[in-house]
């Protein structure tokens, strides 16, 4: 047979189309042709193959016109993720691997010039995407890569460790096994991964109790963080150990947030179904934040789905970068369009950033003078607009310590204890409206907030005199609910509100 077709996938965000690997052997002078919009690393599968086969002791059809196809046309390839189906394509083009018996497979691995498998990135997009389609086909991976896809449940996932272990499988009947095969063909038990890893104790920071309620009010409602304090005072300490009192991962969460680290190349299993704080340097670009490129990528705020995104040095990231942030906040998702594609990646992240009040970081400080002048403060804080400092649900100043209560306080309240009071809140809210706090929208914030009369007229009062926006009165409202819930309270009362209306601290001025 002079035709094989051999299914693999792509990747195009979190999705991983089909691909069908078409392999068509002709007579006329010898070529190797590979079309199908094939990004450089995919073209260079040419003698990958080439060299893989030989090595593996097969034959390569050096007198024949090679024509793959990678179909459909217009949906970019890269990466070497197709080597083996397309060596596998020429296989049975050939005659020496049994075309039929490929119908039922998806293949994906990168060849050594040795016919050696080597891991591919997105092993578990892929078996998500046929778990979500409900296609029953079996997966081939390297080594690494089938560990990955098995984490899917009732994923079908073999494991093969060189070329040759995949031709063995495929053999005509007729046909003797190729020279000295290797035994690394198995199929891959679905993986259950150990407990996920601790995460650093809040016990570790020392006072700041302010600050540490303000987190618990944030892991309870999912409600973005400002902390604005002078260097040294604990703002980053503060912010590393937040992710540890978020509720722990359900398994469609875990897969969803570990899919993304395996379309970049990052996963690792030992941090499986723990929630991933990313702290990008400020450096990072607005492409950094939000992802981009050709074929799209996943940002930092997409790496931190379901999980921390924090942000140091807040007003020295690039300005379009952080404007670039004020959508996502907002939706949950973040659009990459392109001329010939677009792609979509979640990015439901919370974030927690951490800035100093002036140039210098003194400015309001106890213990040093500040040296910044008002208009290099001004310059300083104006780096951060005011739709985006809007969208942060939560300012707070953290103060320096003394170096007497540093080195003399006992170790503040640890994380699981204040963990325990927000999953009880947060839990509160899923009961009552089956979402957190900062996730509600449009009417279902008038119908669960329940104010009462002097709640009401303390917000009216506080909204007017501060001269909110529309969007920071329902912000303010939404982190009462979440104290509210807190307290045990159906209701929001006055107390609740008034805490509420610090927390949207206007930075000072000098």
């Amino acid at each position: 047979m002079s035709l094989s077709l051999v299914r693999s996938r792509a990747l195009v965000g979190l999705q991983a189309p089909a691909v069908t690997v078409e392999v068509h052997l002709a007579n006329g002078l010898p070529s190797f042709t590979l079309v199908g919009l094939a990004d450089v690393e995919v073209k260079e599968a040419r003698e990958r193959v080439r060299s893989a086969l030989q090595n593996s002791g097969l034959e390569f059809p050096h007198n024949k016109r090679i024509t793959v196809n990678l179909a459909p046309a217009d949906l970019p390839k890269d990466s070497g993720r197709l080597d083996l189906p397309i060596a596998l394509g020429i296989l049975a083009a050939s005659g020496q691997i049994d075309a039929s018996q490929l119908a039922d497979y998806e293949f994906a691995g990168e060849l050594s010039l040795s016919g050696e498998l080597r891991p591919v990135r997105g092993a578990l997009a892929m078996s998500l995407v046929l778990r979500q389609q409900q296609v029953r086909t079996r997966l081939v991976l390297p080594p690494a890569s089938a560990e990955e896809a098995a984490l899917v449940p009732d994923a079908a996932v073999f494991r093969a460790r060189h070329l040759l272990d995949v031709v063995q499988q495929f053999l005509p009947p007729s046909n003797e096994p190729p020279p000295e095969p290797s035994d690394g063909w198995a199929r891959v038990a679905p993986t259950t991964p150990s407990a996920p890893g601790l995460y650093a104790d809040l016990a570790d920071v020392k006072g700041q109790a302010g600050v540490k309620r303000v987190l618990e009010i944030a892991a309870a409602g999912g409600h973005s963080l400002l902390m604005v304090g002078p260097p040294g005072s604990g703002k980053s300490m503060l912010a590393q150990r937040f992710a540890g009192l978020l509720p722990p991962m359900g398994i469609e969460d875990a897969l969803e947030s570990a899919a993304i680290a395996s379309l970049a190349g990052r996963f690792d299993l030992s941090r499986w179904a723990q929630r991933p704080t990313g702290q990008p340097h400020h450096s990072a670009s607005a492409v950094a934040l939000v992802g981009g490129g050709s074929p799209p990528r996943p940002g930092e705020i997409s790496l931190a789905h379901h999980g921390v995104l924090f942000l140091d040095e807040l007003p020295e990231f690039p300005r379009a970068a952080l404007e670039a942030l004020r959508e996502p906040l907002e939706t949950g998702t973040i659009t990459i369009a392109r001329a010939a594609r677009r792609a979509e990646f979640p990015a439901r992240f919370q974030l927690i950033a951490a800035m100093n009040p002036c140039p210098c970081g003194y400015l309001g400080s106890a213990t040093r003078a500040c040296r910044c002048s008002p208009d290099q403060v001004s310059r300083y804080q104006g780096k951060l607009s005011g739709p985006l400092l809007d969208r942060i649900d939560l300012h707070i100043e953290v103060p320096s310590l003394p170096a007497q209560d540093l080195l003399t306080s006992p170790p503040g309240e640890s994380t699981e204890a204040i963990a325990a009071r927000s999953l009880a809140a947060r839990e509160r809210a899923l009961a009552r409206q089956g979402c957190a706090n900062a996730d509600l929208q449009g009417q279902a914030i008038d119908a669960q907030a329940r104010l009462n009369d002097s709640a009401t007229a303390l917000l009216q009062k506080a909204a007017a005199k501060l001269g909110w926006s529309g969007r920071s009165v329902h912000r303010s409202l939404k982190v009462a609910r979440t104290i509210a819930d807190l307290a045990g309270s159906d209701t929001i009362e006055a107390a609740h509100v008034a805490e509420a209306v610090q927390y949207r601290r206007i930075l000072k001025e000098h």
